[in-house]
């Protein structure tokens, strides 16, 4: 039995307007609530459906040497289907992201494209191959 119903997952970042910034203007990702107030800013932002992958330390290698050529990312790492990977990497440079590595072609056919998030948060992007 799945009791689960949403998968959130929240980050606590240096510059909220850059997070800001990258999340929801250059990524995309639709405000869904603003419960910000004295206390702190929070944004609620709909990413879509969320699952969760599990990587033992071999795979988050190998994952890394063909993303980026070699081991850099952290316990965590964000990776968002897109449309076009390498469009949506340029635009989220444009929104204030660092190019990880050149966007690649993986052997199981989807193009995979990384960036950090100002924060230092890698990100990701993936197109689905032709199934």
């Amino acid at each position: 039995m799945n009791d689960v119903q949403e998968f959130r997952i929240t980050l606590t970042v240096d510059d909220f307007d850059a997070a800001v910034k990258l999340y929801r203007d250059g990524l995309g990702l639709p405000q869904i609530a603003d419960w910000s107030s004295q206390q702190g800013r929070v944004l609620l932002l709909d990413a879509g459906r969320a699952t969760l992958e599990l990587f033992d330390e071999s795979q988050a290698a190998m994952v890394d040497d063909l993303e980026v050529g070699r081991r850099v990312s952290g316990q965590v790492r964000l990776a968002l289907q897109v449309a076009n990977a390498d469009r949506t990497a340029a635009s989220l440079v444009e929104a204030g992201a660092t190019p990880v590595a050149d966007a690649v072609d993986t052997p199981w056919g989807d193009r995979n494209a990384r960036v950090a998030a100002p924060d230092g948060m890698q990100l990701t992007l993936f197109t689905l191959g032709e199934e």
